[in-house]
Parts: C-alpha cells; structure tokens; sequence
C-alpha cells in the first residue's frame, strides 16, 4: 500500500514490540528496512519497496559500532536523524526505531552470530569482524521487530547472502528481500562513503563499475574468469584506484570460486579510490 502515515519514533524494544504486536493485532503485513543512516537514494528504494508490500514498514536506524574497525570511522560516520527520518516519512513508513547504543548492546552483552563460510571471504577476510557485527546486529533486530518482510540493497551482495543465511540457519521467520543497486548515471552505485570522493575521484569511481560490468560480460561469453579478474586489477590500477582488495567471479549462491558461467555467478569488488573504498558488484 502508498501513502504517507504519520511517522512515529521510539527508542526502545519494549515500544518497538508494543508497536508491532498492535499492528499484528490488526493483521496488518509488517516490512523491515535496516540501515544506519546518512540515507540517501539507495535507501529511498529500499523504503519504497518495503512501503508498496508491506502494509506497515518500520525504518530501523542505528550506527552499529560492532561492525567498524578499529581504524574505521565510526566515530565520523555521518549522522543526521531528523533528515533520515523526513525522508522515511515522505515515503509513507510508519515507524523510525532509533535505539541507542546500550538499548542493542546493554551491558554484560556478550553473545555474537557468526555465519561461517560466507562471513569469513572477501568482506571477511578484509574487515575482520565485519560479518560477525552484521549478522548479530541484523539478528537482534529481526527478532525484535518480527517482520514478514526485511528489505536490503544488493549493493552490499556479500552480506545479503549472509543475511540469507542466517535466517535459514536460525529459523527466523522472515523473507530476506534484496532490492537492485541504486546508480548514479554514470553508473556509480550509491553510498554514504561516497562523500569521502574528491571532484577529481568522483569522475573516476564510475570506471569500477563499468569494469565489472565488461568482466560479466567476457565471462558470461565463456572467458575464463581467472584471466578476467587479472585484467580488472590492472585496468583499475591504471585508473588510479590505489588498492585493490580483490576483484572476483563467485557462485551467485555460496561465493565460491566460479571457474564457469555454467551457474548463476556474480563479479564482486573492493578498490580504495583516494580516502574511499568502494564496493560493487555485476551479475554474469
């Protein structure tokens, strides 16, 4: 359903689970979009989706400290709520949760979900901790929400896929939707870290995606991909990204190495660009 509802804002699990247990009351369908601010277009979409299957939609928004580094930017992560929430709301979503940090993690906190395999590659290897601070973060809040229906961006494909998993895996009775990357037209997918780009950057981060794209391409031609991903390192390293992290064809399903396109595979990367670093990914 459309049309906007007065957007209400609670700061509690208690008054999140009185919220939805009246709706539920009311047999109303219940989406679930999680995010930690800074929203932009990406998150806009993700909202809509939510807004247009959902009879209620709840906005979850927390900056979850578990998945930062330690030489991450947690603390200059970009934080405005009464932007985030005007936006929600003109999309029609019908309550922000906002808790702060001792609400998620009280103290004496101490019980982590790890997704093995699909946590400890790419993203995992590169941010260690990174999945274990998503995978518990997200399982909190589904189970303190309850949805029918959480919707994520497949720009971050990795964690989508560990998302996925993990409610196999528990038993949590919810659909993990995953909602097409938003772009710029010049390809370039949307992030809050994209304001770290400079003028300058900002006109080369474009190429990562359109380098992605050609390796799709190449291995849905049956190319093989080991050639391809030597290829995508060099062409970003002549575009001036100073490090790659890894460029890859993986199985769409368990991110193990693709050796063909006999199955659905996608082309996932990691390159810094200045004080940035960018994540995308393709569909072969």
């Amino acid at each position: 359903m459309t049309g906007a509802l007065p957007l209400d804002t609670v700061r509690t699990v208690a008054d999140l689970r009185d919220r939805v247990r009246d709706w539920r009351k009311a047999g109303l369908r219940i989406g679930l979009v999680p995010t930690m601010g800074a929203l932009h277009a990406g998150h806009v979409e993700l909202v809509k989706r939510a807004v247009a299957g959902c009879d209620r939609t709840v906005v979850t928004l927390f900056v979850n400290p578990a998945q930062f580094g330690p030489s991450e930017d947690y603390a200059v992560y970009p934080r405005d709520e009464v932007r985030d929430a005007a936006l929600v709301a003109a999309e029609g979503a019908g309550l922000l949760f906002a808790p702060g940090v001792e609400e998620v993690y009280p103290e004496g906190h101490s019980t982590k979900v790890h997704v093995g395999g699909l946590g400890d590659v790419l993203e995992g290897e590169f941010r260690p901790g990174f999945f274990t601070g998503v995978a518990t973060v997200v399982t909190k809040l589904l189970l303190q929400s309850l949805p029918d229906e959480a919707f994520f961006g497949e720009k971050d494909y990795q964690q989508l896929q560990v998302i996925k998993k993990l409610i196999r895996d528990l038993d949590i009775p919810v659909t993990a939707t995953g909602v097409p990357t938003v772009r710029e037209a010049d390809g370039l997918a949307l992030s809050s870290r994209n304001a770290y780009l400079t003028a300058e950057e900002r006109v080369q981060a474009p190429i990562l995606h359109g380098t992605l794209a050609q390796v799709a391409e190449q291995v849905g031609r049956g190319v093989d991909p080991r050639m391809q991903e030597e290829w995508a390192r060099g062409q970003l390293a002549r575009a001036g990204f100073r490090q790659v992290d890894y460029v890859t064809v993986r199985d769409a399903s368990t991110l193990e190495e693709a050796a063909d396109a006999s199955r659905p595979a996608r082309v996932l990367a990691a390159a810094w660009l200045g004080k940035a670093r960018l994540i995308d990914n393709v569909a072969v």
